[in-house]
């Protein structure tokens, strides 16, 4: 299970961009004037909502967003595109002929939305072909590009744009809408719900069934994949010439799906444009949807807290003693949290007073302390055939017991050099009498910005002396 890094590669959505609007307040009494609640607002609130909302979610994921779509000539437009620019969204916003900007205003009470009043008219062809036109441009250095089409005008031209797209080698991922899926024809991949689904293939009764649907789907309309969301049942990845690959989902409590659709093909986009796998980006992307329907209203999901949810997910939020690769993984979230990583190593071999004090001294240099321990082979090559006393797993065992330390590591080298270099620690710890140039790693740390200190072993105490004392004792006996 992978972490989720930010990219530099750009993601490019293209759809129905709309504003929703929350008005919330209390609600005390019905209204004399029909058998209506009163309410009373006390709170205003806007959000960048259906293709905006995708292009957001990638923004909270510190990718680089760009989105496309038709507004109208009016106050609506203003606020969206104010939005979009606060959350560091590059927006392409055309304005249409004479049809307004999409907005949907809420009233909500109690966590309740009571109405909805929607302002919208499809847009025209000919407003449709002047976004194509416009994004031309953009697809030169686009990754990814998402279609999230709401049937509101804006994706009219879908077949043409992801023939622009897919020659100039980007990823097309498409959020469907309708009962018509030929026009997505040569996508990479589409994302409809499991109603979407059956009402383009016919009613599924079993596993079967939709296994086969979904592949003759694929093929039909030339699509590299299929991605279902089936609810409680989680999603279902289809992938040409494979097996199907099945996530359970991830939701702890579903307290609102709005947006949940958004958050999926927007974490998925992300990741393919981060250079994670199909495969890797749909468990991540299910993972996110999870947090996303324990939110009420269109909302996005942090890089943090999706982090925190994958190390939850593969268990690692309380274990200590990792594999590299897991450890570099927890070192994802750590950067995406600010803080600042220490590394020491050694073979800890007997651990005593002294090893305790010099890496309770190390872990107060940062916030969190990666102990990196030689394996057998590496303490016997630098120490002799009788060592190590303890084997590795007890030795990391225990040093994983010390409240300073974090995490604790293996490496099989003679010196951690490359683990440093892999893990880019931000202070490199060394404990006795060297000079900085003399410490294996210092050169990578210093390199990438960050320090390297010498900390002085506590007088008195040392292993070898330890073992010697040892061994006289079981003479004397």
């Amino acid at each position: 299970m992978k972490f989720f890094e930010p990219t530099q590669s750009k993601v490019l959505v293209i759809g129905d961009v709309m504003l929703d609007k929350y008005w919330h307040g209390s609600t005390d009494r019905i209204s004399p004037e029909a058998p209506v609640p009163v309410v009373k607002v006390k709170a205003v609130e806007a959000r960048a909502g259906g293709a905006a909302n995708v292009a957001l979610n990638i923004a909270a994921l510190n990718a680089k967003a760009q989105i496309a779509g038709l507004v109208g000539d009016d106050n609506e437009a203003k606020e969206l595109a104010l939005l979009l620019d606060q959350h560091l969204v590059e927006s392409v916003l055309v304005k249409a002929g004479s049809a307004p900007t999409i907005s949907k205003l809420r009233i909500m009470s109690r966590h309740q939305q009571l109405l909805r009043l929607d302002q919208e008219e499809i847009f025209s062809l000919q407003d449709a072909k002047q976004v194509q036109s416009e994004i031309e441009p953009y697809l030169e250095s686009a990754a990814v590009v998402v279609l999230s089409d709401y049937a509101k005008g804006t994706l009219q031209q879908t077949t043409a744009l992801i023939a622009a797209a897919r020659a100039k080698n980007c990823q097309v991922l498409v959020d469907p809408k309708g009962t018509d899926f030929s026009i997505y024809k040569g996508a990479t991949l589409l994302t409809p719900n499991m109603a979407e689904f059956e009402a383009v293939v016919g009613a599924c009764s079993d596993e079967e069934t939709v296994v086969k649907r979904a592949f003759d789907l694929m093929r039909e309309i030339q699509l590299d994949a299929l991605l279902l969301t089936r609810s409680e049942k989680g999603v279902t990845l289809f992938m040409a010439e494979q097996d199907p690959v099945y996530f359970a989902t991830n939701a702890q409590a579903v307290f609102d799906v709005t947006g949940a659709g958004d958050t999926v093909i927007a974490t998925l986009a992300s990741g393919l444009a981060s250079g994670l796998s199909l495969p890797d980006s749909v468990e991540i992307a299910n993972i996110a949807a999870g947090i996303a329907v324990s939110k009420l209203g269109t909302g996005t999901v942090s890089l943090i807290e999706l982090n925190q949810a994958i190390e939850e997910y593969a268990g690692l939020e309380n274990r200590k003693v990792l594999t590299e690769s897991e450890l570099i993984n927890s070192l994802v979230r750590a950067r995406s949290l600010g803080q600042k990583v220490v590394f020491t190593n050694g073979c800890f071999d007997i651990l005593h007073p002294g090893h305790v004090s010099y890496l309770s001294h190390a872990r107060k240099l940062g916030d969190k302390l990666i102990v990196a321990v030689n394996s057998d082979a590496s303490v016997s090559r630098l120490k002799g055939p009788s060592r190590p006393i303890n084997g590795l797993e007890h030795r990391m065992h225990v040093l994983g017991g010390l409240a300073s330390v974090d995490w604790v590591v293996p490496f099989e080298e003679d010196t951690p050099a490359r683990l440093i270099a892999a893990l880019g620690p931000d202070v490199l710890v060394k404990g006795g009498d060297y000079s900085v140039d003399e410490i294996a790693g210092a050169d990578s740390v210093i390199a990438s910005g960050g320090t390297v200190k010498v900390l002085n072993f506590e007088d008195g105490y040392s292993t070898t002396g330890i073992i010697k004392a040892a061994h006289q004792s079981s003479l004397k006996s």
